[in-house]
Parts: structure tokens; C-alpha cells; sequence
């Protein structure tokens, strides 16, 4: 089988490692773009490369591939996207990537792996609307939903706009240029500033793999604890030597919509820029 197959590529030192990981993670990516993957942004997660490593050494996939398809549901890709990704990382190791992946070519112990994790995953969110999400400390986008919905009900039920009253502060970090440990120690460090300058009771929630929102309400000095938010974060990833190469964070104030419904939508698109 491919997955196996690719375990001879491996060298046993770390440089010939570093480059296998890296050549097969850029060449999955690209097949699975072209497989029609619709957010590029969101597409490298740390368990991408948890398979990758697999792969590469010739391990058994199957608890790399659990995590993955799980960390693709809690992230919000939906299980076709997930099963053609997975088919275009078997294209890869095929050699067929000048094809469309299939899904139905990938082998169905692969498939399976992953349909059941992403299953078993996207059921748990259902069911924990609202959790905390164990990296960054900060709520699940279902909890922000949730959130949201109260803000509208009381918003019709006052007479009120909720643009007038709240906003949605969203916070992005470009994470193209590094991978693995890094990526989750920068979202980490971004929990931790949201923490610090938004603690007077406002919804605290990650979206993606590279984006944290905070709900907040209209006032003073809700764009100067915005302009702090983005230079602690800043600062922070200039302290470490392995996040120094990450742009400074784009931070954005949002207005919300007139209708519930095209607020879930926008917490939606955003989880996925």
C-alpha cells in the first residue's frame, strides 16, 4: 500500500527527515487545493504534519489520521472536504496527482479512519456547545454562536440593533510561514493576550487554526484595548525565536449584521479565511 511504501524514503537523519516532511506536506497541499479545497489558509493544521510524519517513516497512519479527521471537524471542514483532502494525499503517494483525486481510489482502512473520527468529533461539538478549547483556553465557535444568538434575542426583544451595541473584534495570524510546535504555541500566546486585555466579562472564542474573535460591547476605549491587544501579541511572538518570523497579527473590528442568521454566517466565513 502507498502509505507504507513512502517508509522507504526515509534516511534516519534528521536532515533528509526535515526535507521529506516538508516536500510531501507541500505536494499534498497542492493536490488538495486542486482537489478544490476551499480556504487555503486553514488547510495546514499541526496534525497535517503528524501524518506527514508518519507517512515519511513508515508508521502505521491510523492515530495520525484519527487526530487529523477530528481536528478537521473542529475546525469546520465539512466531511466531503475532508475525505477528498485525504484522497489527494493518496494521489500523492500514488503518483496520480496529475488526475482529480478520487475519493473512492483511497483505501477504504484510510477512509474509514478518518470518517469516524470526523464523525465522532463533529458530534462531540454538537453536544458541547459550550466547551473550551484546550489550546488556547478560549471557547469553541459553537459557544460564540451561542453568544450571538442571546445578543440578537435580547437585541429584539429591547428594540435594539446589536451593531449598535456589540461589535466582533477578530484577530488573524499568518501562520504560512512556519509549522508543528510553532504554529500552536503562536495561538496559545494569542489566548493568553485576549485574556489579559478583554477580562470584563466579554465572549472569548478561537473561529480557526489562525483566528481568535472576541464579542465585545460598543464603548470607550474599545479601540485602544484593541491597538494593545495587537501589540502585546506582537511582542510576545518577537520574544521567541521561533515565532519571529510571523508577520504582525491583522486585527479587525466587525461590525455585526442585521439578522442573526447572516451573523452565524459571518462567524462561519471567518472561522475559514
Amino acid at each position: 500500500m502507498a502509505v507504507r511504501e513512502a517508509g522507504s524514503l526515509w534516511r534516519g537523519d534528521a536532515e533528509g527527515a526535515d526535507r521529506l516532511l516538508r516536500e510531501l506536506r507541500a505536494r499534498w497541499r497542492s493536490a488538495s487545493l486542486a482537489a478544490g479545497w476551499r480556504f487555503p489558509s486553514d488547510w495546514g493544521l499541526p496534525e497535517v504534519d503528524e501524518v506527514c510524519l508518519s507517512v515519511v517513516s513508515g508508521a502505521d497512519p491510523t492515530t495520525a489520521l484519527d487526530g487529523l479527521g477530528r481536528a478537521r471537524a473542529r475546525s469546520g471542514a465539512g466531511l466531503d472536504e475532508t475525505l477528498t483532502d485525504l484522497a489527494a494525499l493518496h494521489a500523492v503517494l500514488e503518483g496520480t496527482t496529475g488526475r482529480r483525486a478520487a475519493v473512492d481510489a483511497t483505501p477504504a482502512p484510510l477512509l474509514r479512519a478518518v470518517a469516524l473520527a470526523w464523525a465522532d468529533a463533529a458530534m462531540g461539538e454538537f453536544g458541547a456547545v459550550a466547551a473550551t478549547e484546550n489550546l488556547t483556553g478560549l471557547a469553541t465557535p459553537e459557544y460564540l454562536r451561542v453568544r450571538l444568538g442571546e445578543v440578537y434575542r435580547a437585541g429584539r426583544r429591547s428594540g435594539t440593533a446589536p451593531a449598535d451595541t456589540h461589535v466582533l473584534i477578530v484577530v488573524t495570524v499568518d501562520l504560512s510561514r512556519t509549522a508543528g510546535w510553532p504554529r500552536l504555541m503562536a495561538m496559545a500566546l494569542v489566548g493568553d493576550v485576549l485574556r489579559e486585555v478583554f477580562d470584563g466579562g466579554e465572549s472569548l472564542a478561537v473561529l480557526g487554526p489562525s483566528v481568535a474573535a472576541v464579542l465585545a460591547e460598543r464603548g470607550r476605549g474599545l479601540a485602544e484595548r484593541a491597538a494593545r491587544t495587537r501589540a502585546l501579541i506582537a511582542e510576545r511572538f518577537e520574544v521567541d525565536s521561533a515565532l519571529r518570523v510571523l508577520r504582525r497579527p491583522e486585527l479587525r473590528v466587525e461590525r455585526l449584521p442585521c439578522s442573526e442568521d447572516a451573523a452565524q454566517a459571518m462567524v462561519d466565513g471567518l472561522g475559514r479565511a
